[in-house]
């Protein structure tokens, strides 16, 4: 078989290395091959020279002989056992050896002389490298189908009344994302039997304690991660204009980031015809959707805290913990989904923090298309995972505008004038049916009420349920 010179030629990588010649010593290429398993597998090459990619081919003679010596030195040392696919590729009339190492399913694999907590290894940036502490209990529980936030909290108890309050939090917080009245009254309410279902709580011993999982959505986790945020002068971390920690839960948390992000970002105006049309410089949902994907997505086995940094070209959000076993850049975007935090996965989804399963990355995709913004990048590197989204700014278009500046009835924009005139007709008419009316987001919606509430043109009587709008004043 005749392998691509272009393929093999492209260099060491997460995935390939090459040897010119098999090592009489094995220990020189086990690591690699563990590293592989407990990743996403990946090809050690004998044959090529690793330094300058020359092609030196190995003894035909005794070919047969040294793949076998390959594949019992991989059965003798490694454990479990890992059984690799081996070929013979010809290039330049020379024959190298192509061992595959696929990811395997049983992690964490490592050498048996040294013992699984000396003799595991991972893969990062083209080097293989011992697993961290942190890493490799992530690698045991991945192999044994188990989750970090679903394991029982030491050393934290909970009471019925904690689990009330919790329960009644989250039902508001769903009630609050969701868009309509219809749908608001469909929102069921959160028992301790669901939390036991999700895994937020568990059982033991004939007593329900909690989990990692309620201990990070209540704030009370024994290391409870913060979500840092700045804002940097160019595109580098050189200089920073601005810098903010959140803590509490990991939901207030997300939600004190999203909205730190709209502040920091430009809204700006387009003139369309007569009117002022105001906007954000980037998708707010989509924003959002960054955000709370890195909140429930991240590993909290690893000590870093998930970082949101805001550069002129980019907003960039990072989340410690490296891709799953069986998620690559290629298969999100096309809707793949695989929970790293089963608890509070589910938690996040019935509270409307996070959409159905897979769903996020394509919709991010499509609205930055839709905004006419570059294709946000995706980046697996180090242990961690990166998402930049890239920023367009028009000087022509765009300026920010201080909320100091913006509290006066003189400028009614588009939107201002289109809400005004549907309140007119209906003023009981829901957030929800402006959404549907105006075609923009409820976040749009919100910002818009919120707006024109400050500004003294609306406010409300009664309830949110049951009230209703009242015009109290306008410049149109």
């Amino acid at each position: 078989m005749t392998m691509e010179k272009d393929t093999l030629f492209s260099g060491e990588s997460v995935n390939v290395e090459y040897k010119v010649a098999v090592p009489k010593d094995s220990a020189k290429y086990m690591k690699t091959v563990v590293a592989y398993a407990n990743g996403r597998g990946g090809k050690i090459i004998f044959g090529v020279d690793d330094k300058t990619l020359e092609v030196v081919g190995m003894d035909t003679d005794s070919i047969f002989q040294t793949i076998d010596a390959i594949t019992n030195a991989i059965s003798d040392s490694c454990e479990p056992t890992i059984l690799p696919d081996i070929t013979l590729q010809t290039v330049e009339d020379k024959t190298v050896i192509v061992v595959e190492i696929f990811p395997g399913k049983m992690r964490p694999y490592y050498i048996k002389s040294k013992g699984m907590v000396s003799g595991t290894y991972v893969r990062s940036a083209g080097t293989t490298r011992p697993v961290a502490d942190y890493m490799l209990k992530e690698l045991i529980l991945e192999g044994q189908n188990r989750y970090y936030d679903c394991e029982v909290c030491e050393g934290l108890t909970v009471t019925p009344e904690d689990i009330e309050r919790l329960c009644a939090e989250m039902k508001a917080t769903a009630i609050r994302n969701t868009l309509t009245e219809g749908e608001k009254l469909k929102v069921k309410d959160v028992t301790q039997n669901v939390l036991i279902s999700w895994g937020v709580l568990a059982e033991k011993d004939g007593a329900i304690v909690p989990t990692n999982a309620y201990a990070l959505l209540t704030g009370q986790a024994r290391f409870q991660p913060v979500i840092q945020c700045a804002v940097f002068k160019g595109k580098d971390r050189a200089y920073f204009v601005d810098r903010r920690e959140f803590e509490g839960s990991i939901q207030d948390q997300m939600e004190a980031t999203f909205q730190y992000v709209l502040e920091k970002i430009n809204r700006g105006m387009r003139i369309q015809g007569m009117y002022r049309q105001d906007m954000y410089e980037l998708p707010v949902d989509s924003v959002r959707e960054m955000i709370a994907n890195s909140v429930a997505h991240r590993s909290y086995l690893e000590p870093g805290n998930i970082q949101v940094a805001l550069f002129d070209d980019r907003l960039e959000v990072t989340s410690p913990g490296m891709l799953l076993n069986g998620v690559s850049i290629k298969k999100m975007k096309e809707g793949y989904s695989k929970p790293r935090n089963r608890a509070i996965a589910s938690a996040f989804a019935y509270m409307k923090i996070i959409e159905k399963w897979g769903s996020g990355i394509p919709r991010i995709l499509r609205e930055c298309s839709e905004y006419g913004l570059p294709e946000p990048e995706f980046i697996d590197f180090d242990g961690d995972f990166r998402v930049n989204m890239y920023r367009q700014l028009p000087e022509k278009d765009w300026s920010h505008t201080d909320d100091t500046k913006h509290d006066t009835n003189d400028t009614i924009s588009e939107n201002d004038t289109k809400v005004l005139n549907l309140i007119r007709e209906n003023p009981s008419i829901t957030q929800a049916e402006l959404k549907e009316k105006l075609q923009v987001s409820i976040v749009t919606v919100k910002r818009l009420m919120a707006d024109l509430q400050k500004r003294g043109l609306i406010e409300r009587q009664g309830s949110s349920r049951k009230g209703k709008w009242i015009i109290i004043g306008q410049k149109e």
